[in-house]
């Protein structure tokens, strides 16, 4: 299946389970589950979920198995993006072209959806884990909790919240990309490996590939802050710089910044060769997240 046609057929999936999930429940607690769906449809790029879907899809078949996971990393995802547009963290007005959560609901209620979804994510997997009561789902829930938590995405928040306006060193940056964007990535694609049954080296595999698309992504990111446009980033640009904020191009410069995604990304080809044909979707990814605009 060409590239284009599968990365849609993935997200296709994932938003008919989240929608599943996310359905609005008739209840004292409706506007809750509005705030929670608000963030959750608003567009995203569902880039998480579709990694576990294609790496799940390298060792094994029917990704129904996969779903509960992908779109509990997918509930904790946004809520991280829900409470990062706050006043007290980030402040933003727009994520995705359309007005944050808090200025939509109100902050207590964004909170509370953020809190929401960070809940509601365990207890989808959870609840799966317990049906099949096979020890590779609590595996996965195990790796996803790490990647979320203190030592993974919660703590590379705190750094880069402690670092607005001071200046640091690219080892300090790195421990804010590798955890606060990739650890949740790098998850994603053990989770994939791990429900699909793939051996230890795999999951090493898709370790160092998440990684290396974690680390490029958060570059990109940050190069895209620069030189990109709010129609297609769906959000401000020029936050870092008017936010006094350390990134790859303020302290590597634009063209380094260039070229170490490039070269994260070639890693994560040579990795994949090894893998043929089962790994032309995840190769193709890994090229389009080099080379977009949004």
């Amino acid at each position: 299946m060409e590239f284009q046609q599968q990365f849609k057929e993935y997200i296709k999936r994932v938003n008919n389970k989240l929608e599943f999930y996310l359905s609005i429940k008739e209840g004292k607690n409706k506007r809750l589950f509005q705030a929670m769906g608000y963030s959750v449809f608003a567009g995203g790029k569902r880039l998480r979920p579709v990694l576990s879907l294609s790496a799940y899809d390298m060792f094994s078949d029917d990704t129904e198995a996969v779903l509960p996971y992908a779109c509990g990393i997918e509930m904790i995802h946004t809520y991280s993006l829900i409470h990062d547009d706050l006043p007290a963290m980030d402040d933003d007005d727009f994520r995705r072209n359309k007005p944050t959560n808090h200025k939509v609901f109100g902050e207590g209620t964004a909170i509370l959806a953020g809190d929401g979804l960070l809940n509601y994510a365990f207890e989808v997997m959870l609840q799966d884990a317990l049906l099949r009561n096979n020890g590779k789902y609590y595996s996965s829930i195990y790796e996803i909790i790490k990647a979320a938590g203190v030592n993974g995405m919660i703590g590379g928040q705190l750094v880069d919240l402690e670092s607005e306006g001071v200046s640091i060193d690219g080892e300090t940056l790195d421990y804010i990309h590798l955890n606060k964007t990739a650890a949740l990535i790098i998850a994603s694609l053990k989770v994939g490996a791990i429900i699909g049954d793939g051996n230890i080296a795999d999951i090493k595999n898709m370790e160092i590939v998440g990684k290396n698309l974690g680390l490029a992504f958060q570059i990109r990111d940050d190069i895209l802050d620069i030189i990109g446009s709010k129609d297609k980033l769906g959000k401000d640009i020029g936050s870092d710089e008017n936010n006094n904020k350390s990134t790859y191009p303020s302290i590597y410069g634009l063209e380094y910044s260039k070229n170490k995604v490039k070269a994260l990304t070639g890693e994560v080809k040579e990795i994949l060769q090894g893998y043929g044909k089962k790994a032309d979707f995840l190769r193709s990814l890994s090229l389009h997240l080099m080379e977009r605009e949004y």
